[in-house]
């Protein structure tokens, strides 16, 4: 079993010196002693943090990145309009093209600090909306990507049957995404007979939105389906979807998911940026995870997440790239802290409770909410845990002098190059130096999809 030494190591306990960390063939860490020695181990220069979980994706929306940010004078551009955008570009796509995208995404992610991701999978269908002869054709192009790539992988394939609350019919632009519950049990079936096949991949359950499905839809599903799983759903991104909530069950959307099922931590709910008091109130207390995807969120205009208030009743969080506008693990967590410091006109709004370092408490939250959400044995340097880490450049200055009290805040907020020099997953090197094996192909590849889609 190959064994490792790292000079200084971010575990549990926080930072450790001289640590010994032993990992087993599948890449999970078997044993760790702190003030040892490097005998027989591979030496690891730099400090040594753990991976982050990317706790929602969707990989297929990084080809767009950049190509919504022109105003139209003739509307207001919101995210409804970017969503119009983003089913144009559907209408082309195919598996391989999918496939493309997402490997060059997955290795973009492990440069920034991401070893696994939550892929938030909802396009089944072909350019006309019909079944592929193999139902889990494009599903297996995500699973492909993250083997390529050599990231950690839960799929989250979506259960998505309506344009709106009050199961109004689909739309022309959703044809690739519509299933009923029974069709969506057996891609689900069919998908983890497959992912159980390798290593370092999982399934998960998820509903696109409470717009998309019905209550019976969600107890249906959660009826038939192994009850360990995690469950992610987008939720009150929008103050639209909050008012159409509304006008439907006189209720909130979060309040109405809490007053209709049991939510508990094997729940995501992705965004949430809407909520009033007492939802704030009942999401804390059931120890779901809140998927903040703080860049997305801006660029789309979706507003606010009332974090502070959220975390001082020990609200769970983690973090996503979501639409890939930025892939940028010290960028989505800085703007956790920055939005409310411009809110507030205040600085350290997060940490101002307890006190101490901003970027460690928020490094620490993101990577316990992302393995809680993930359903996968990540998001720390333990034993029993995948052994996925990030070692910082040893030769960058802000590394080399910094103390360990101090590493966490000049990587976060002192820094906009990556202090990342090589990345371990499941006790694997897939980033040396900077570089994955597969850099230049992924790039040719993801550069003539870009040209197919947008000629």
């Amino acid at each position: 079993m190959p064994v490792f030494f790292a000079e200084h190591a971010y575990l549990e306990q926080g930072w450790q010196n001289d640590v010994r960390i032993a990992v087993n063939e599948i890449g999970i860490i078997t044993a760790i002693e702190i003030n040892s020695t490097a005998d027989h181990a591979e030496r690891i220069e730099g400090p040594i943090i753990p991976g982050m979980p990317n706790l929602h994706s969707h990989a297929f929306q990084r080809a767009m990145a950049g190509l919504a940010e022109a105003a139209n004078p003739s509307q207001s551009d919101s995210f409804w309009s970017w969503r119009d955008k983003m089913y144009g570009m559907l209408d082309q796509l195919t598996p391989d093209q999918l496939r493309h995208i997402s490997a060059y995404l997955y290795v973009e992610m492990l440069k920034a600090g991401y070893t696994h991701v939550a892929e938030f999978h909802y396009i089944h269908h072909d350019q006309q909306g019909r079944y592929y002869a193999d139902q889990a054709e494009m599903a297996e192009q995500i699973s492909q990507a993250a083997i390529q790539a050599g990231i950690g992988l839960t799929l989250l394939p979506t259960l998505y049957c309506y344009a709106g609350f009050g199961e109004q019919t689909a739309t022309f632009g959703q044809r690739r995404f519509i299933h009923d519950a029974d069709h969506y049990l057996q891609l689900h079936q069919n998908l983890t007979n497959r992912i159980k096949q390798h290593h370092h991949q999982s399934v998960g359950i998820c509903f696109h939105s409470l717009r998309a499905v019905t209550s019976q839809q969600i107890n249906h599903v959660l009826a038939e389906t192994d009850p360990t799983l995690p469950i992610h759903i987008h939720i009150a991104e929008q103050q639209k979807e909050v008012a159409d909530c509304l006008s439907w069950s006189q209720q909130r959307p979060v309040e109405y998911l809490f007053n209709h099922h049991e939510i508990d931590t094997r729940w995501c709910l992705v965004h949430a940026t809407h909520l009033d008091k007492s939802e704030v109130q009942r999401l804390a207390t059931s120890k779901a995870v809140a998927g903040l995807c703080t860049t997305t969120e801006a660029n789309l205009g979706d507003g606010f997440f009332p974090l502070p208030e959220y975390l001082a009743l020990g609200g769970r969080i983690g973090i996503g790239s979501d639409s890939h506008i930025s892939v940028n693990v010290p960028e989505e967590l800085r703007w956790l802290e920055y939005e409310h410091r411009l809110l507030k006109q205040q600085r350290n709004c997060l940490s101002a409770q307890q006190g101490g370092s901003t970027g460690e408490l928020l490094y620490r939250l993101a990577l316990e909410g992302g393995a809680q959400a993930s359903g996968q044995p990540i998001g720390g340097l333990r034993v029993g845990c995948r052994a996925d880490w990030l070692v910082l450049d040893a030769h960058n200055p802000f590394v080399a002098a910094s103390h360990s009290s101090t590493l966490f805040d000049r990587w976060l907020f002192g820094h906009n190059s990556s202090l990342i020099r090589h990345v371990m997953v499941a006790g694997r090197w897939v980033i040396r130096d900077k570089c994955h094996a597969a850099d230049d192909q992924l790039a040719a590849n993801f550069t003539q999809t870009l040209k197919s889609l947008f000629s």
